[in-house]
């Protein structure tokens, strides 16, 4: 059984910052890239953050470039997301998801989502 299970949100005042975790089960881990998804109600799910399998590469989306930090800890096969200077467009559920394998095969599994919400 896949397992993906997202903590760390939570309400914080623009330009705060918050840690999302993603913890991992049922699956390969070190086999894949991961990925943080966001999704604000009426919108598309977007990417905003990838991260190679040896936590050697990653990639962002141009709106968190500079203020989010993907990590992984393959020991504990979980996945971070480490959130600065927050702006209240950050406010979405946030998922973690599998993405691929080192080798290219596809995959699709998600977490549940974990609520970040960033006002005054």
């Amino acid at each position: 059984q896949v397992q993906l299970v997202e903590s760390g949100g939570g309400w914080v005042q623009p330009g705060g910052s918050l840690r999302l975790s993603c913890a991992t089960s049922g699956f390969i881990f070190t086999n894949y890239f991961m990925s943080w998804y966001r999704q604000t109600p009426g919108k598309e799910r977007e990417l905003v953050a990838t991260v190679a399998p040896a936590g050697l590469d990653t990639n962002y989306a141009d709106s968190v470039k500079g203020r989010f930090t993907i990590s992984r800890d393959n020991a504990k096969k979980a996945v971070y997301l480490q959130m600065n200077r927050l702006k209240p467009e950050d406010t979405a559920v946030y998922y973690c998801k599998t993405e691929r394998t080192a080798w290219g095969s596809p995959r699709d599994h998600w977490g549940q989502g974990t609520q970040v919400t960033v006002s005054s």
